[in-house]
């Protein structure tokens, strides 16, 4: 049972970062030859019909060799995506509410309009 010998090494050293319903876990294990490496976590709860909950995971495993590299690409990307859309935080809730809001609005109107669309039925 190799890959359960591996799945129960120790870790060393670990961090985590909470953000809503994902926590990201980042851990340095080692490898057989006593090197280490980093395994990153994403963990997302949900919850079952009868209330309980359940995580999905997915790892990534990263050896230092390819440290570099990947710092670099991340903040690359990072900063391709902070300068096209900042900082603040763009979710659907808010466009979602803020179309029932005109869509309520224009319901609630003067109008008088048979139709708020130009979809015709037969």
């Amino acid at each position: 049972m190799e890959g359960k010998e591996n799945y129960d090494r120790e870790e060393i050293f670990s961090k985590s970062v909470r953000a809503g319903r994902r926590t990201y876990f980042f851990d340095v294990r080692s490898t057989r030859a006593g090197d280490y490496y980093m395994t990153i976590t994403e963990s997302k709860k949900f919850s079952n019909e009868d209330g309980s909950a359940h995580y999905k995971k997915h790892k990534i495993y990263l050896y230092k060799e390819d440290f570099d590299e990947f710092a670099g690409s991340f903040k690359e990307v990072s900063d391709f995506i902070f300068d096209k859309k900042g900082r603040e935080v763009i979710s659907n809730q808010e466009n979602t509410e803020t179309q029932e809001d005109t869509a309520s609005s224009s319901l609630d109107s003067d109008d008088d309009s048979d139709s708020i669309s130009d979809i015709k039925f037969e």
